[in-house]
């Protein structure tokens, strides 16, 4: 446990959640000991809709706190768990850093990861039919898309915000960790994506991610692969 924290922490979180694993990436990779408690947030509990009326995961608690909105807890997490540092000093390198973090979290979310979790696993689980052809074609389009504007990132800098890796590799890790689970990543198409990819892969803090299973839906076999 990081010896600056005092209070124990829970995390209620739905395993393919992009959102949840971007928060439990940026705990595991500062040493912060924290407990997985599974929400079916669809589900809108009573006694977790009262401690987070807005019904979304994560939630963390800590100590008597209910704090919500991933990057708020996230945000909320670096500046009391500053080691190590995952969002630059730097005014001008924690605005890139912060920037990539929305655009993965909000238009990548809502045009890709958000549709492809809901056609592909939610639908069925949450009983509401066969996924809708349309939907995820258009998804794996604007996927591919994407990919070109992370290749972009990378093709000149180290890690997607610059030369240092930041939160901003989280939220994207996280994103492409809930595709990979359900295989619709191409990682042929970009070789430095698939380097970047795999050496956040190889990380401790990853580990976990590659444990989780939902059942009835079964991941690759490549997912699980440190070197894939």
């Amino acid at each position: 446990m990081n010896p600056a924290q005092k209070d124990a922490i829970r995390v209620y979180h739905y395993p393919l959640s992009p959102f949840c694993r971007k928060l439990r990436l940026v705990l595991a990779e500062k040493k912060i000991d924290f407990e997985l408690r599974e929400e079916r947030y669809w589900e809108r509990r009573s006694e977790f809709t009262i401690v987070n009326p807005a019904g979304t995961v994560p939630m963390m608690k800590m100590g008597n706190s209910f704090l919500s909105d991933s990057q708020a807890i996230c945000e909320f997490v670096e500046d009391e768990f500053p080691i190590p540092m995952l969002i630059p000093n730097d005014k001008q390198r924690a605005y890139e850093a912060r920037r990539l973090v929305f655009w993965f979290d909000d238009k990548f979310n809502r045009e890709v990861t958000s549709r492809l979790v809901f056609e592909r696993m939610l639908r069925r689980i949450q009983g509401k039919g066969p996924p809708d052809a349309s939907r995820v074609s258009s998804a794996l389009r604007l996927l591919r898309m994407h990919m070109k504007y992370l290749h972009y990132l990378l093709d000149s800098r180290r890690w997607i915000a610059g030369e240092r890796m930041t939160m901003a590799d989280f939220a994207a890790a996280a994103h492409l960790s809930c595709l990979d689970y359900l295989n619709d990543v191409n990682w042929e198409y970009s070789s430095t994506i698939k380097d970047w990819y795999s050496t956040l892969k190889s990380r401790p803090a990853f580990r976990p991610l590659l444990s989780d299973y939902i059942p009835g839906v079964r991941p690759p076999p490549h997912y699980s692969d440190l070197d894939f």
